[in-house]
């Protein structure tokens, strides 16, 4: 007999209960937030969640000062529809999925056809519907990148409590910063291999999934597959644990895209080094280098209260291959993986 879920999770699955079907007899209604996804020949994964949002919609001029200018916190206001019915369309072909307790769609469904590049694949439920992205990798791509968002492309001074709240929930979008030379190192290798993928693997909720897709583009990173995750009680715990859900992602992209071997970028203020380690340790067919941005000695006091490298485990992995880099930007690092891609 299975056991019951951690007590957290109980009480979180049935306030979401009870404030769903309150909000729905307000006139709420079923909304579908699309990420991107990614797939191969044989498969796709589709990502994406729905939630409730009011009925009536911000005038267009209202709507557009919001969304340039709203608060971090409004990223984390979503009433999740708990069990939603999504139908997958792509073509002729359709397939119905359930969406998690968390409002979240992540499935993997067989490819019905689609080619090499960038596909459309709409997401229907009751009146609502969605255009996800997702991009297809060419069986004959055998290299791609895996990057960390949180201070390897986004300065955010985490994660420490306060200052991360103050990023997170206060700042406008328009007031973060990205890392130096980090769009231009991705854009380069992207067109140095032809149809390989970027995937975006953090630790960060998939509430600023909107946020973090607006800037990317505004600062010229390339677009890639995001793999979020979804902040408080599971079935077994009151919190997730970041490393092991980037641990995960890591796993399930060699399980997913087997030939390809990956750079991993991520930085030095809190497991990636380790964890990078680990995995090239470990697999080493599906790791071609590890690129470390370097925080400064004033992001590091903030990340952990000391202006040095904290070691994250008693386990010390000494990958045979994979080669790693590190240097405070982005073209330091370029610089380096220059000489050993």
């Amino acid at each position: 007999m299975a056991s019951r879920p951690f007590i957290a999770a109980r009480v979180e699955d049935r306030f979401n209960g009870l404030l769903g079907r309150a909000l729905e007899r307000r006139g709420w209604q079923e909304s579908i937030i699309p990420f991107t996804g990614y797939g191969t020949s044989e498969q796709l994964r589709i990502l994406a969640r729905v939630v409730l949002r009011p009925s009536q919609e911000l005038g267009i001029v209202q709507a557009a000062n919001a969304l340039l200018w709203r608060r971090g916190w409004r990223n984390f206001m979503n009433a999740a529809k708990v069990g939603a019915k999504v139908t997958v369309v792509i073509g002729d072909t359709h397939i119905p999925v359930t969406a998690d307790r968390g409002g979240y769609i992540d499935v993997r469904i067989v490819n019905p056809g689609l080619g090499p590049g960038w596909h459309d694949v709409q997401l229907v439920t009751g009146d609502a519907s969605a255009t996800a992205r997702v991009q297809v990798i060419g069986d004959d791509v055998t290299f791609g990148i895996v990057s960390d968002i949180d201070d390897t492309i986004l300065s955010t001074w985490l994660p420490r409590l306060f200052i991360a709240a103050w990023n997170s929930l206060i700042l406008t979008e328009q007031a973060r910063q990205a890392v130096p030379g980090m769009a231009r190192m991705y854009q380069r290798l992207l067109a140095e291999n032809p149809g390989s993928p970027i995937i975006y693997v953090s630790t960060g909720a998939w509430n600023t999934y909107p946020m973090i897709s607006r800037f990317i583009a505004r600062h010229g990173i390339p677009a890639g597959a995001m793999l979020l995750t979804d902040w408080g009680p599971t079935n077994t715990g009151w919190f997730r644990s970041g490393v092991d859900h980037k641990r995960r992602c890591l796993r399930e992209l060699a399980r997913d895209l087997p030939d390809i071997a990956w750079l991993l970028v991520g930085d030095d203020g809190q497991h990636d080094p380790d964890l990078y380690a680990e995995f090239a340790a470990l697999q080493p067919r599906h790791v071609r280098a590890r690129a470390i941005r370097q925080l400064t000695p004033g992001e590091h006091a903030l990340a952990h209260g000391l202006p040095m490298e904290v070691p994250d485990s008693d386990k010390q992995w000494e990958p045979e291959k994979a080669p790693e880099v590190r240097a405070p930007d982005g073209d330091g690092l370029a610089d380096q993986l220059a000489e050993i891609l």
